[in-house]
């Protein structure tokens, strides 16, 4: 066993994920998936960072939907972990972009990973009825819930990464929206959190 994020996984699993972090720096200059200033650092800003989002994933989720995949940061590593630490979980993978969703299925079929990419914008796809939602680096807490509450299912979780400006957010959406949340701080940046939120309702 090897440790990715403090998650104890296989070999095949880290060789999966090396496989990935390969096809996304030869695919970038194409299609963008990450900044080119972090494609240097690849591993930790976006491997190991996306890696970190599954420790607050419950045990044996039936439906796990990523919204604004983008370059499959955490979509495609969290599934790329559950095909050995959560099997029967489903994903789907929600990227209006053609190109990057192109990328996502291509992943996919590369990695052995059974999953649906919806090429769709978010507020445009069918429900999804997830009971865990993730999205990194996609909108502010405020702009965001409409979006997430569309694919939620009941009691679901979302699991949010967001940068030093985090606190703010809250803030600004407990102006419209209640909802309980617990924010753990990042492995790869201090001033970043990943938020964990439930029982997003409108105020």
């Amino acid at each position: 066993m090897v440790e990715i994020a403090g998650i104890n996984v296989s070999r095949e699993t880290m060789d999966r994920l090396e496989s990935f972090a390969a096809l996304a720096k030869k695919w970038n200059p194409s299609i963008n998936l990450v900044a080119r200033s972090t494609l240097a650092d690849l591993w930790d800003r976006h491997i190991v960072d996306s890696a970190q989002v599954y420790r607050f994933a419950p045990q044996n989720a039936v439906h796990w939907v990523d919204i604004g995949s983008g370059g499959g940061f955490p979509g495609i590593v969290v599934a790329a972990m559950a095909k050995e630490l959560s099997p029967n979980t489903k994903f789907t993978l929600i990227e209006s972009d053609q190109r990057k969703s192109t990328f996502l299925r291509t992943a996919a079929r590369e990695l052995d990973l059974k999953l649906t990419v919806l090429a769709d914008r978010i507020e445009h796809a069918p429900p999804q009825s997830a009971d865990v939602l993730s999205a990194r680096a996609l909108s502010s807490l405020d702009a965001l819930f409409p979006m997430i509450l569309r694919h939620l299912g009941p009691n679901a979780v979302s699991i949010l990464p967001k940068g030093k400006t985090f606190a703010d957010e809250i803030t600004q959406a407990k102006q419209h929206w209640d909802f309980d949340i617990v924010a753990h701080t990042s492995m790869t940046e201090p001033d970043a959190r990943i938020l964990v939120v439930k029982d997003i309702t409108r105020d």
